[in-house]
């Protein structure tokens, strides 16, 4: 009932590598701009602890160790052995073509686990999207859009609280 869900993104980015490197690499901002994480906790260079927003308002956490960290380049994480819910990742910063910024590409794994899913659902690429509430690959986009926005505006643009049309 294990099947891998991979899902990669790649975005544009009108800052330099280094700024977003550093960013990104302060793991504690993470929650800031990924939608379904509550928090990361730092506990030195190499291992973090994350928590989720799970279904029904349960928490997920587990605890991940970098994999490899090339300052301004690459950083690439993956959960401990033990975690609930085994997943990867890897962010990359790349000059953008004609001095357009940074491209950051985005590429998670997850295994979700067939205790927690599998039981409910015949497809474990499914239960990890209810997991999260939507499409791995549609929170990816947003994630990534809102990391765009948050970098060179300094703010996530919402229209929450907005009145709606009438329509």
């Amino acid at each position: 009932m294990s099947e891998r869900v991979k899902v990669e993104k790649t975005v544009t980015i009108n800052k330099p590598a280094e700024e977003l490197y550093r960013f990104w690499r302060n793991f504690e901002n993470l929650p800031r701009f990924i939608k379904h994480l509550k928090e990361v906790k730092v506990y030195d260079e190499k291992k973090t602890h994350w928590i989720v927003e799970g279904l029904l308002d349960t928490t997920l956490e587990w605890d991940a160790v970098i994999l490899e960290d090339k300052e301004n380049e690459v950083i690439a994480w993956a959960s401990v052995q033990s975690a609930e819910i085994q997943n990867s990742g890897v962010v990359q910063f790349k000059p953008a073509p004609g001095n357009r910024g940074t491209e950051v590409k985005v590429v998670r794994e997850y295994n979700p686990p067939g205790g927690v899913i599998g039981n409910v659902l015949a497809k474990p690429a499914a239960g990890i999207a209810k997991l999260f509430g939507e499409d791995p690959k549609h929170n990816l986009t947003e994630d990534l859009r809102h990391f765009k926005m948050l970098m060179e505006a300094g703010e996530i643009a919402t229209t929450e609280g907005q009145p709606r049309g009438k329509g």
